[in-house]
C-alpha cells in the first residue's frame, strides 16, 4: 500500500514508520524535519499543515524523485495516518497548540475525503480521558477507560486533550458525510525501546505516579503494527475510537496485586465496570483487539529487570 504518514519524524513516527516498511508499504512522511534514519530512505516533504492548500497538494503528489520515472498519473494514496501535532501542552501558548492541532486535522481529514482516499487513521490520546493534564487531583469516571461515549463521557480541561477531542468530532463528521472509514487512535503513553530500562524501574517503585498515564503504555513498535492492522482491514468500519496500548498494566502483580485489586486500593471511589484480567491495563485495548485484529509483541516485562 502507499501509504502517507504525517509527524513520522516524531517519537512515535520513527518506529512507526519502519513498521509499515517492513510489512511492504510504500511511505511518504510528511513533517518539517527530515526522517531520523536515513538508511531507511523515507523521503520527508515539508509541510505545515495549518494550510489547506499545502495539505491538499501533498496528498496528491509523488512519494520520491524516483516516481518521475512512472507513467502518469501519480499513484494515488491507498492511506493516510495523521500523527503530525503540538504533542503536549506547555510547547506552545495553549491557544496556539490548540488552534494548530484542530485546524491540521480538519485539513487533513478533509483533504483525505475530497481526494478519496479510502483509509483515514488519526492520533488522539489518552489525555481525552481527564485526567492527565488535569490541574491538580483528579479521578477517572470509572475503569477500564471505555471508547464507548456511553459507557465513560470524556471531558478533558486542558487544550491539548481538547483539540484531540475536536479532532475526533472532525473525523466523526467526515465520516458519516463521505461514508469513510476514518479510526481514531486514543494512544497511551509511548514509550521507545531504550526508556524501559531508564524509567520504568521508578514507576515500580511509585506505583500513583503513574496515575495520570491510566497505568497503561503503548510501546512505539507496537503502535506501528496498530496502523498495519487499521489500514489493512478490509471490514467496513466507519468512525471507530479505539484505545491505542499494550495489554497490560505497568505494574508487578506480585508487588500490587491484580489490576482490579489495586485499582480498589488505589481509586475506592471509581466504579469498576467490568471484570478486568488479572494484568489488564485499565485504558484497556479490548475493542482494537477484537475489531482490527492486534497482537502486542512487546510486553514491558521482557524488558524490565526483576
Amino acid at each position: 500500500m502507499r501509504i502517507i504518514f504525517t509527524g513520522g519524524s516524531g517519537k512515535a513516527g520513527r518506529h512507526c514508520i519502519p513498521h509499515l516498511l517492513s510489512q511492504g508499504h510504500q511511505v511518504l512522511n510528511l513533517d518539517l524535519v527530515p526522517f531520523p534514519d536515513p538508511s531507511l530512505g523515507v523521503y520527508t516533504l515539508k509541510v505545515d499543515l495549518t494550510k489547506s492548500g499545502q495539505v491538499f497538494n501533498a496528498l496528491s503528489t509523488h512519494f520520491s524523485l524516483s516516481e518521475y520515472s512512472l507513467p502518469p498519473p501519480v499513484p494515488p494514496p491507498d492511506a493516510i495516518i495523521h500523527f503530525a501535532a503540538y504533542a503536549r501542552d506547555l510547547l506552545v501558548p495553549d491557544n496556539e497548540c490548540f488552534a494548530a492541532n484542530t485546524t491540521s486535522t480538519y485539513n487533513v481529514i478533509e483533504a483525505a475525503c475530497k481526494l478519496g482516499i479510502p483509509k483515514i487513521v488519526i492520533a488522539s490520546s489518552e489525555t481525552v480521558y481527564g485526567v492527565c493534564f488535569t490541574q491538580g487531583e483528579s479521578n477517572y469516571n470509572s475503569f477500564p477507560l471505555d471508547e464507548d461515549p456511553q459507557k465513560y463521557d470524556v471531558n478533558p480541561e486542558d487544550p491539548y486533550a481538547l483539540s484531540k477531542l475536536c479532532g475526533e468530532r472532525i473525523a466523526r463528521s467526515f465520516a458519516r458525510r463521505f461514508k469513510r472509514d476514518i479510526y481514531v487512535f486514543r494512544i497511551g503513553n509511548v514509550v521507545e525501546p531504550h526508556e524501559y530500562e531508564l524509567d520504568f524501574p521508578a514507576y515500580l517503585k511509585d506505583p500513583p505516579s503513574r496515575k495520570r498515564n491510566a497505568w497503561s503504555y503503548i510501546d512505539a513498535r507496537d503502535l506501528g503494527k496498530m496502523c498495519h492492522c487499521a489500514v489493512t482491514n478490509t471490514k467496513e468500519l466507519g468512525f471507530q475510537v479505539f484505545n491505542a496500548t499494550n495489554d497490560t498494566i505497568t505494574l508487578r502483580k506480585e508487588e500490587v496485586g491484580t489490576t482490579e485489586e489495586f485499582l480498589k486500593r488505589e481509586c475506592p471511589d471509581v466504579e469498576i465496570t467490568r471484570k478486568l484480567g488479572e494484568n489488564e491495563a485499565p485504558m484497556s485495548n479490548k475493542k482494537i483487539k477484537e475489531l482490527l485484529g492486534f497482537e502486542e509483541e512487546h510486553d514491558w516485562k521482557k524488558y524490565v529487570k526483576g
